[in-house]
């Protein structure tokens, strides 16, 4: 059984600590260690921002501009996790196996995005692949940040950026990080 990896993603607003599930998700663990190992999403924002659903990001640059990304991969939505808030999902297009570098964290419970069957890409669902351990206030500092039109974006980006500076493996929660 793989070992959980802990990482620590520093905002503009503060640290978010996830720990991510390689044992449930692990072609999607993989996918978004190997942008973070690239510095891939330094300096990406978190770029759509709805108070009631979920905080997304690392696709867009300070300057709204969107940064070229691997192939996409399988979508691992059948993995029995949840999109319950505090967890971290891949964001993607309608096709189920889309996603590629975003991502977005619940703010609430989202059964709506659930597997529940492979049959259409209204069922597939989005693959959850960890879950914030600490800075669910740091997130929910983002979530509630004034939104609206931002070009490209039509609505929900956040009027101020929130950058994402930093993300990187770390061995262990610091000892005021543990809940």
């Amino acid at each position: 059984m793989a070992e959980n990896t802990l990482v620590k993603m520093q905002t503009s607003e503060g640290d978010i600590y996830l720990k991510l599930y390689d044992d449930k998700a692990p072609k999607t663990v993989a996918n978004f260690l190997q942008y973070v190992k690239d510095d891939f999403y330094d300096g990406t924002i978190f770029h759509r921002v709805i108070s009631t659903f979920m905080i997304q990001g690392g696709g867009f640059t300070e300057d709204l501009q969107r940064k070229p990304t691997r192939n996409p991969i399988y979508n691992e939505a059948d993995n029995g996790l949840k999109n319950d808030r505090g967890t971290i999902a891949m964001a993607r297009l309608p096709d189920p196996h889309s996603a590629t570098a975003q991502f977005f964290i619940n703010v609430q419970d989202n059964a709506a995005l659930n597997f529940t069957g492979k049959q259409n890409t209204n069922t597939w669902g989005y693959a959850v692949f960890g879950e914030v351990v600490k800075g669910m206030d740091v997130v929910d500092e983002i979530r509630f940040k004034e939104t609206g039109a931002k070009p490209p974006f039509r609505q929900d980006a956040p009027l101020e950026n929130v950058v994402i500076k930093d993300i990187s493996v770390i061995k262990e929660l610091p000892v005021d990080a543990e809940q």
